[in-house]
């Protein structure tokens, strides 16, 4: 009997000492694999972005120039002769409009379009033809030796505009001198008598 009872105490105290090897192993195991956790860094960047500019100014004597974003904008200063109050068949006025760009902004590109009304009135008797010259004086002799603006044909009606367009460099580069001519023909029929308009431009710009 003290025999079976010897031998059941050896295994109870066997399975002790198991259990506590297990659960050694087990602490064992939790330290170890602390123990092979990475270390951790980090960097960080930040990049701060700004949209340029793009605008364009405009000047009826080619030096002070200004914006005129809505019409009616600037009047364009077209001079009758000494001897004449209104235009008569034949007579022939001349005007100036500048574009360039603001400083700051991109360069770009501009293009004149014709008021849809510039046809009410005399503007059905009228013509013009626009060139742009290096001077900032428009007149007969220096719209002669001027540039004619492409896509806008010679004597084209008031409500034509241009199919292309002119460049404009950045920052206020160089400006773009617009010299206007419009004419009464001769053969202006007598129902242009005593008829009126107020005929607009537009110069539509763009971005580069």
């Amino acid at each position: 009997m003290s025999t079976r009872k010897g031998m059941r105490e050896a295994r109870r105290l066997r399975s002790r000492r198991i259990r506590a090897v297990l659960a050694s192993g087990l602490v064992f195991g939790v330290g170890a694999a602390m123990t092979l956790a990475a270390w951790n860094d980090s960097e960080h960047t930040t990049a701060n972005f700004t949209a340029g500019r793009f605008g364009i100014v405009g000047a009826t004597d080619g030096v002070a120039f200004s914006e005129h974003p809505t019409a009616p904008g600037a009047t364009l200063p077209f001079q009758l002769s000494a001897t004449a109050a209104a235009m008569t068949p034949g007579a022939t006025v001349y005007a100036l409009f500048s574009v360039r760009t603001i400083n700051p902004s991109v360069a770009g590109s501009v293009q004149l379009k014709a008021g849809a009304g510039n046809g009410a009135g005399l503007g059905a008797h009228l013509t013009y033809s626009v060139r742009t010259i290096t001077q900032t004086t428009c007149n007969a002799a220096n719209f002669g030796t001027g540039t004619a603006v492409a896509g806008l044909p010679v004597n084209a009606t008031l409500v034509t505009g241009a199919t292309s367009s002119q460049a404009l460099t950045a920052n206020a580069g160089a400006q773009v001198n617009y010299c206007f001519e419009v004419t009464l023909p001769a053969a202006a029929p007598n129902t242009a008598q005593g008829l009126t308009l107020t005929a607009t431009w537009e110069f539509a710009a763009t971005a580069s």
